[in-house]
């Protein structure tokens, strides 16, 4: 049965201040999955009310697009940590300066050196499924946005899941994967040299996780696949070649046309979308131009 939203609902009180409601709108989009929040300015102190109306529009829509955020870093991570701690990346060479709760997504270089992650997204995942504790969602923040390209897709792992034959479900559901942050990491790096070579402290942070294949929604108690291109690496308990055939059936399948929405980026977006639903995709950004965006994470728990 459905776990109740309500009684999982996020607990963070909101910040000090008066807080008072918003009018906004919670637009789906005309798309499988995705809703844009229009009217709502994030730079003002959240009402519980307005918070939980943008929980439950998260757990609806997977991927919510808030438009024209003009918010300082500092409430970029304060609405954020409203809904549960946040994670610190691993790469904490792209921390934003006094926010290491923020991973800099860029390509751009100063002084021939990289100032964030230029290559985030470039394979389908879920973000931090390589931990024991997936993230719950993550928050990007447009801060400087190419004149074309840098588009992000996002495949609804619900659907993907409902869209499988019933034998494949269950004999996929007992099933578990490995994840790995290293699974693709030297394979970038030999693409991207500024990619930084990781230390053994920083190795020792992603050690692999093991993860239900077909995992459950711990708010709404829907299914979804949890394996990607990017961070799975092999079935736990079949052979090898048994174990990547499906991996890949089951990969070609989870980003199907019909489970995706991709967004446009617009100025100042801010863009809130659930891991736990959800896989993600960087689309692309010609090397010319300058991207640069803000991430924070959100820690998840453990999936079952």
């Amino acid at each position: 049965m459905p776990v109740s939203p309500a009684s999982l609902a996020p607990s963070h009180s909101a910040p000090s201040g008066t807080a008072r409601t918003q009018d906004f709108k919670v637009l789906p989009f005309a798309a499988p999955v995705g809703a844009e929040v229009v009217g709502l300015d994030l730079s003002q102190p959240l009402a519980e009310v307005d918070f939980q109306r943008i929980h439950r529009a998260h757990l609806d829509h997977h991927v919510l697009v808030f438009r024209d955020q003009r918010i300082s870093p500092a409430e970029h991570v304060a609405f954020s940590r409203r809904f549960g701690p946040l994670e610190i990346h691993v790469l904490h060479q792209f921390q934003l300066p006094g926010h290491p709760e923020i991973l800099i997504v860029s390509n751009i270089k100063e002084g021939g050196q990289p100032i964030g992650l230029g290559d985030a997204g470039v394979y389908w995942h879920s973000d931090i499924s390589y931990k024991p504790q997936p993230s719950l969602g993550s928050l990007l923040h447009a801060q400087e946005l190419p004149a074309e390209g840098g588009d992000t897709l996002f495949a609804d792992q619900h659907l993907a899941w409902d869209a499988l034959s019933p034998e494949l479900q269950q004999r996929i559901l007992p099933l578990k994967a490995e994840h790995s942050y290293l699974a693709k990491y030297e394979a970038l790096r030999a693409k991207n040299p500024w990619r930084p070579k990781l230390s053994q402290a920083q190795i020792d942070q992603v050690a692999p996780a093991v993860q239900p294949v077909v995992r459950t929604h711990p708010e709404t108690g829907r299914k979804a696949l949890f394996v990607s291109e990017h961070f799975t690496t092999g079935i736990v308990g079949l052979p090898k070649e048994e174990g990547d055939a499906l991996l890949a059936e089951l990969f070609a399948h989870s980003v199907k046309p019909e489970f995706i929405y991709r967004h446009v980026w617009k100025p100042h977006d801010l863009v809130f979308w659930d891991n736990r639903s959800l896989m993600h995709l960087a689309a692309g950004t010609p090397d010319h131009l300058r991207r640069r965006l803000n991430r924070t994470t959100i820690q998840g728990d453990t999936p079952f």
